[in-house]
């Protein structure tokens, strides 16, 4: 008994210590990210700067003084788990996306999305897989077979075009914002799709019918996971149209969307579908539905939490891969020959400029020849602005990269190793070197029209995809909502029957009328919508009076 009393003692205290060490880490993590969203808050303004270098900088000082205190023998907090990463981190991000996307320009530029997102990604995982398989066997990186290969293709297929969008002006730039948006996040969803698919097969053995089965398992994943997510975001606005919840609370409300959304990305997870794409359209279809059917508070706290959860993990995922950057255990594999990690980080660089150069251009080509507005077709300094867009890597490849080279964390073979270290070189340089240069290069090659002839080049294919809230002021706006344009050339420029009048006249006598949206939203007696139009009511009423 009296062993089993002092086993028992020892079990609490190793529980007390993990505990402590664990509220330490998380401590020390958080202040991390308060001083990262500080200080690139102060070097907002920079022109070199941006929040993701910001926190990878500050994560790499963090790296080093963890060293230094702990003798060499770790750099980071807490230690890098793809399940964190592709559970927790990941779908606020996406999510956000596809929330705060402008619904009406990503999908009249859909094509050319897709073109780019789907197609162009496949001819970067072919070019950067067949060039490791040839380069990396000729330098006896290690034991790496086909599906590392393979998997590598997927891995540095996966673009992060955050500090291109954080330049990219949505409203001087509406088109070329839109195709880097909409390709980044179509892009890193065919990357994971790539790279799972890939996991699922024996490919000691491939041929014409290993590849057919690649292909349209590949088709059904994606077409499957958009369903799922539809459907979701549909759910959710029926329930909330339904439910009144405004009439109650507010809190009610904000909870069922945060939730619904987690939701549709789990149910992917579940079913084994592409949770990326799934949670993306969910967030299309909240926005234009679900949105719309709750109270205005309710809408100010979606909004901006959604947006905040977002930013967060952003951080959270350049912070650590900062700090994982000085990871003494990854390192000390390679460290006979630094020069071949050098060099194997190099070529991949050099495989990624070549794989993202092979379909940018051509697919800019094809793209157009199909437009017939000399506005809509992209010119040179846009194609290279896209080509340049997709050249930074980051938390997608990070994370697929240790879940094909790591395990349990660790990483045991030499091969393993390098390519653990050489996607972290490629992530920082990219990241860092890239980002650097991404502003000026930027207001280089789009320098900011003047207002008048911003507006003038653009209003003849913005006008007919305005919603009711996205009117210029030099439309004028009758009573029952029907645009007017206030010049001749407008009018002749507009096309009077577009895929979005279609839609509209679609969403407008079937869909919102069951699912809620502008225009459709139920009345709570007492909401704050009730209350905002008792106000404009007495201020009425008082002006009229005066």
């Amino acid at each position: 008994m009296a062993l089993d009393l002092g086993s028992v003692s020892n079990n609490l205290e190793l529980l007390k210590a993990s505990d402590h060490a664990t509220v330490v880490s998380v401590t020390l993590f958080v202040a991390l990210l308060c001083a990262c969203i500080i200080i690139g808050h102060l070097l907002e303004e920079n022109r070199w700067m941006n929040e993701s270098i910001t926190a990878i900088a500050i994560g790499i000082c963090t790296g080093v003084v963890i060293l230094l205190t702990t003798g060499g023998k770790s750099s980071h907090i807490l230690v890098f788990s793809e399940d964190l990463f592709f559970i927790y981190l990941l779908p606020p991000i996406i999510f956000n996306a596809g929330f705060q996307v402008k619904k009406k320009q990503f999908f009249r530029n859909f094509m050319t999305i897709i073109l780019f997102g789907v197609i162009g990604t496949l001819i970067s995982f072919a070019t950067i897989s067949l060039g490791a398989t040839e380069i990396f066997k000729w330098l006896d990186v290690g034991s790496l077979e086909l599906g590392d290969y393979l998997a590598i293709g997927a891995i540095f297929s996966a673009t992060d075009s955050v500090c291109t969008l954080q330049v990219l002006n949505q409203d001087e730039t509406p088109l070329l914002y839109s195709l880097v948006f909409g390709e980044g996040v179509v892009n890193d969803a065919t990357s994971v799709v790539l790279f799972n698919a890939i996991q699922d097969f024996d490919l000691t053995r491939i041929n014409s019918r290993i590849a057919f089965q690649l292909f349209g398992n590949f088709s059904y994943l994606f077409i499957i996971s958009t369903a799922l997510g539809v459907a979701v975001g549909l759910l959710s606005a029926y329930i909330i149209k339904k439910s009144y919840f405004g009439r109650h609370s507010a809190d009610r409300e904000v909870a069922v969307m945060i939730l619904m959304a987690y939701l549709s990305y789990m149910l992917a997870e579940l079913f084994h579908l592409s949770a990326i794409l799934t949670v993306f359209f969910c967030g299309i279809v909240m926005s234009h539905y679900t949105w719309h059917n709750v109270t205005e508070k309710s809408r100010v706290t979606t909004k901006h939490t959604f947006a905040t959860l977002s930013f967060m993990a952003e951080i959270f995922i350049f912070l650590y891969v900062g700090m994982d950057a000085l990871d003494i255990e990854k390192w000390k594999f390679v460290r006979s020959s630094p020069g071949k990690s050098v060099g194997v980080s190099s070529i991949l660089l050099g495989l990624i400029l070549m794989g993202r150069a092979a379909f940018v251009f051509p697919l800019s080509f094809l793209s157009n020849l199909t437009k017939r507005n000399p506005d809509e077709k992209l010119s040179l300094n846009q194609q290279v602005t896209i080509w340049w867009a997709g050249l930074m890597r980051g938390a997608v490849s990070m994370a697929l990269a240790y879940n094909q080279f790591t395990r349990s964390g660790h990483t045991q073979l030499r091969g393993n190793a390098i390519m653990i270290t050489s996607t972290i070189t490629v992530v920082l340089f990219s990241t860092v070197v890239f980002g650097f240069l991404t502003k000026p290069l930027i207001r280089l090659l789009l320098p900011s029209p003047k207002p008048m002839d911003s507006m003038l080049s653009s209003e003849s294919f913005i006008v007919p995809l305005l919603e009711e809230d996205d009117q210029p002021s030099d439309v004028e706006v009758t009573p029952g909502h029907i645009l007017r344009p206030s010049s001749i050339r407008m009018l002749l420029a507009t096309p009077t029957h577009t895929v979005h009048h279609y839609w509209r006249k679609f969403d407008n006598s079937f869909m919102r009328p069951v699912f809620g949206g502008r225009g459709f939203v139920p009345f709570v007696a007492g909401s704050p919508s009730e209350q905002s139009l008792n106000d404009k009511d007495e201020e009425t009423q008082t002006q009229t009076q005066s």
